[in-house]
């Protein structure tokens, strides 16, 4: 069956903002796929004809035009297998330090220098490939540990998505690792994607949101990539979910939030040592417990 893609171009500085505004308005048959490092967003459509794409397109031009960059969309019939794979094209190998986040589909033609290490993804239409400045941030946090220090030590993704730092985690030596997601197609990719790496008897992915995915044994680094309300409003239940001496990595914070944010935690840690790091627009938090 022919598949009818709607695609116009977005400014690549407000791709989360648009994404949020799908979310929050409930719009389904479109996606967002992003490639930060490209500076690249498109918004696309997916739909059964010609005229539901052109009505659905209708009904949601004015309300996107200010994160739209000039020009008009692009209507296009996709064979249903290049529909299924239209993802692809944006997900490129990218590299941090001695980690390498690579397509599958590359595997028999990347080389992987020497002494590091690949992640095999396939993130699926609707998950991250990495390379958005809210998980690098985090990547960039597990790269830059002391791996002598935290070697075996136990992490929790909490919002795991397609797995991508939990699996960035056990290629770096961290031991039990899980993560958790609300979205029960996110546990299917992340298990995908973990098995691809060789890691299924490794890792442990679940369904839960923050309350359920923390309950239980806490660990060592937890991992939270998720939007700054959320995180401040379960800061107590994150920062409890944390082993005496360990690390609680926060991400997905703008840059403007970043002091409600902190001040949020300061409040409940007032004598954890807090770092900051910032990438675009965004920020992270680090606090030592």
């Amino acid at each position: 069956m022919a598949i009818h893609e709607c695609r116009v171009a977005v400014r690549a500085e407000l791709g989360a903002d648009l994404e949020d505004f799908l979310n929050e308005n409930e719009e389904s048959g479109w996606m967002l796929i992003e490639d930060p490092v490209a500076g690249l967003a498109v918004l696309k459509g997916f739909f059964e004809s010609k005229d539901e794409a052109t009505r659905a397109w209708s009904g949601l031009a004015d309300r996107v035009k200010p994160f739209l960059k000039p020009g008009d969309p692009v209507f296009s019939e996709l064979a249903d297998q290049d529909w299924r794979l239209s993802y692809r094209e944006h997900f490129k190998a990218w590299h941090s330090g001695p980690i390498h986040w690579v397509p599958v589909w590359e595997r028999e033609s990347y080389a992987v220098p020497p002494g590091d290490v690949a992640v095999w993804l396939d993130p699926g239409m609707a998950f991250g490939t990495g390379n958005h400045e809210t998980t690098r941030l985090c990547l960039n946090r597990l790269i830059a540990f002391d791996r002598s220090r935290w070697a075996g030590s136990a992490v929790i993704d909490a919002g795991c998505g397609s797995g991508i730092l939990a699996i960035s985690a056990a290629r770096l030596g961290f031991g039990r690792v899980r993560g958790f997601d609300l979205d029960p197609e996110a546990v299917v990719i992340a298990r995908k994607n973990a098995d691809l790496n060789g890691l299924a008897d490794r890792l442990v992915f679940s369904e839960g949101d923050l309350e359920s995915g923390l309950a239980g044994v806490p660990a060592d680094v937890v991992l939270a990539n998720i939007l700054s309300d959320v995180l401040v409003r379960f800061a107590d239940r994150l920062i409890q979910s944390v082993l005496p001496g360990g690390v609680l990595v926060l991400s997905g914070i703008l840059s403007s939030e970043l002091p409600e944010v902190r001040a949020a935690f300061r409040e409940l840690a007032p004598n954890a040592p807090i770092e900051s790091a910032t990438l675009g627009e965004w920020a992270d938090l680090l606090i030592r417990l």
